[in-house]
């Protein structure tokens, strides 16, 4: 009798933990539709207001002015700036920890290593910005006097610094996971262990290093408080690294904060934004599982 109702316990576990694991994918699956159906609703509000050709061509953005223009271009210039000088500092740091530590860190060394980067991809954001503002800004100053306290160079550098240790993780995984019979197959070959790194792992993972990168990408697109706090709120279509801009994000952040009542077309802006924001978040994941999909090497 006890065998027969442990039985009956484990028969019914096995049919409820399948219904609540769906029950648990089916409310991310609705709140990712809410958000979505949330967001294009008031972003047709604000076109009904704005005109579209407006949005993606005029070259000013003043939504504050007495005379408001609503061209959403300095914005994203603003945003790839960053993302541009982040990628300059998190790309080849990242790959090159990466390399490191599958190839020719010690165990021991591994372990060290990889703890430090975890806690750097745990610090909250908002302390980022905080050091960017108040140690990398005046570092930077030193170097160049011109720089404004509020520019595009400091908060680039230190998002850099926050997607580093996504890039490294992810394309260390992608290294260790290529064979070990292919570096013994290029060591017996006579390939140093620099060669058989550069010529045949990195070739063979390239895929995973590609889609670690892309998606590390996206992540500094849609970063906010690095750049709210030390990026500045000018949005202007300057190349210049050293003013003080504005990006996509940093715009949601100060009209969020309660520079425009409800209702108004300035409010309607952050969704109209955020739609553009998720447009480019969006491309980049799929240009990541694509790139994935495309080049993965099967062994």
């Amino acid at each position: 009798m006890i065998l027969e109702k442990k039985s009956k316990k484990k028969i019914n576990m096995e049919k409820v933990i399948p219904k609540l694991l769906f029950l648990t994918a089916a409310i991310s699956v609705f709140t990712t539709i809410g958000i979505i159906l949330t967001l294009i609703f008031e972003t047709f509000i604000f076109f009904d207001r704005v005109s579209i050709v407006e949005f993606f061509t005029e070259a000013k953005w003043l939504p504050f002015a007495s005379a408001p223009s609503y061209g959403i271009m300095p914005l994203i210039v603003g945003t790839l700036k960053i993302t541009v000088i982040a990628a300059v500092v998190a790309v080849p740091v990242g790959l090159a920890t990466a390399i490191f530590l599958s190839e020719y860190a010690s165990e021991k060394t591994r372990r060290i290593i990889k703890p430090i980067l975890e806690v750097l991809a745990g610090i909250p954001t908002i302390v980022y910005g905080f050091f960017a503002l108040t140690f990398v800004t005046p570092v930077l100053r030193d170097l160049f006097p011109s720089l404004d306290m509020f520019n595009a160079l400091s908060p680039g550098i230190v998002v850099g610094i926050m997607i580093m240790p996504m890039i490294a993780s992810l394309s260390e995984d992608a290294l260790v996971s290529v064979p070990k019979s292919i570096r013994e197959g290029a060591y017996a070959l006579g390939a140093t262990k620099l060669e058989t790194t550069i010529k045949v792992v990195l070739p063979a993972a390239i895929s995973g290093i590609v889609a670690s990168i892309v998606l590390a990408l996206s992540r500094a697109i849609g970063e906010t408080m690095i750049v709210s706090v030390a990026g500045g709120s000018t949005p202007n279509m300057s190349m210049d690294v050293t003013s003080s801009i504005q990006t996509m994000t940093a715009y949601i952040v100060q009209v969020s904060s309660g520079d425009a009542g409800y209702g108004t077309t300035i409010y309607y802006s952050i969704y109209a934004v955020g739609m553009t924001l998720f447009v480019f978040t969006l491309v980049m994941n799929l240009l990541a599982q694509f790139i994935s999909r495309k080049f993965r090497e099967e062994y």
